[in-house]
């Protein structure tokens, strides 16, 4: 096919429009004008579900720390915890900071799944940045050595994070959330 993304291929049945293997980034960035009542891509649907899923696994990873906070603080620091000292007393405010920390971030993530619904664009782009973020740093964990990815690890994290950038980096999902849309505006009396 000679690039026109135009020219249909007729299947016996139905014609399908075959798009070229290569697209120039030029032809990548120029301007989608999709209609402002465009209906909510399947991508952009199914981008906020996983990023649900992801907020999901993290309540579980933080239930998990919490629960084998311990055990933790023993085997991966090598510091024995004995009960009414000041080094429990210090362990206890880490794990409450970290569960604080690990919750804001969550409520975060929450919030962008809801935004990223509604067809945020500069949302799609933040989740998309730190799906980014996430897959590199296991990546680079994984290659020197310093952690395994594992099922219990990082290996659903890990698989969440990439389908959601595949989900919101989609043709249709990019659409979705650009599209013109009517300003409200708020009168004041």
């Amino acid at each position: 096919m000679s690039g026109a993304t135009d020219r249909r291929v007729t299947d016996r049945r139905v014609n399908v429009a075959k798009r070229p293997a290569f697209e120039s980034p030029a032809a990548l960035a120029a301007p989608v004008t999709p209609p402002p009542t465009m209906r909510r891509p399947s991508a952009t649907a199914v981008g906020a579900i996983l990023v649900v899923l992801r907020v999901v696994a993290g309540v579980v990873w933080l239930v998990a720390v919490a629960a084998l906070w311990e055990q933790i603080v023993r085997e991966e620091l090598g510091v024995d915890v004995e009960a009414g000292s000041d080094v429990e007393a210090a362990s206890q405010l880490v794990l409450v900071l970290l569960l604080v920390f690990g919750g804001i971030v969550l409520l975060l993530e929450s919030a962008f799944a809801v935004l990223v619904w509604f067809g945020s664009n500069w949302a799609r782009i933040t989740v998309m940045f730190f799906a980014t973020i996430s897959i590199m740093t296991s990546w680079i964990e994984s290659v020197t050595g310093d952690a395994e990815i594992t099922v219990r690890t990082t290996l659903v994290t890990l698989a969440l994070d990439i389908l959601v950038l595949l989900a919101l980096s989609s043709r249709n999902a990019r659409a979705y959330a650009r599209r013109p849309r009517p300003r409200v505006i708020l009168h004041r009396r």
